[in-house]
């Protein structure tokens, strides 16, 4: 089995819907560590799962210094669980072989959501 991970950092803005007062209903914002991590029994015949070049466009160019809720359309809470697995669907949408299994989403020091497939 082939692993790779890769880590980002975002800064970005976003505000949630909760059913309970909270400062987090304003808009504020994150430097986000992003870490994602995809596994593969095969290569590509490049010898890849996929191109960390490809992860940090399509991930930390799309979110980096953006309102998260207008990149998700508020079709998605954007909590960092939620952001997790919104990120982890993306990542296994690049992967020519193999899948995304994990992401690691640090809204800030000590608090990390994680999602796993599985």
């Amino acid at each position: 089995m082939y692993y790779v991970s890769k880590r980002m950092e975002i800064a970005g803005a976003h505000h949630l819907d909760l059913p309970y007062e909270s400062k987090c209903s304003n808009l504020h914002g994150h430097n986000w560590i992003i870490t994602v991590h995809c596994k593969s029994e095969k290569l590509t015949d490049y010898g890849m799962i996929v191109d960390f070049a490809l992860v940090k466009k399509e991930i930390h160019g799309v979110l980096d210094h953006s309102n998260i809720n207008d990149v998700l359309d508020n079709r998605i809470n954007p909590t960092a669980e939620n952001m997790a697995k919104w990120i982890c669907d993306k990542v296994s949408e690049l992967c020519e072989v193999g899948y995304c299994y994990k992401v690691e989403v640090q809204e800030s020091e000590g608090n990390v959501a994680i999602y796993e497939e599985g």
